[in-house]
């Protein structure tokens, strides 16, 4: 999938664990963990934002991406 997260980085450099952030955000930590592993299919607006709430970071700073290297639209 060409959409990567970078949410494992900015946890790093906010020193913030994933239970703490899944308690802030009121999400289970292996909702959370999906998120950061990428195997999330969609997520919520209202979940990024509080998300980036709690990171101080805009959605550019966690979601990145990548085009695919053959050039297919999916």
């Amino acid at each position: 999938m060409p959409i990567i997260t970078n949410l494992d980085v900015m946890l790093a450099k906010r020193k913030m664990s994933s239970k703490e952030l899944a308690d802030r955000i009121g999400i289970t930590v292996a909702n959370l963990s999906i998120l950061k592993s990428g195997k999330a299919k969609a997520i919520r607006f209202s979940t990024l934002e509080a998300i980036c709430r709690e990171l101080h970071c805009k959605p550019a700073d966690i979601l990145d991406y990548i085009p695919c290297e053959d050039n297919s639209p999916n």
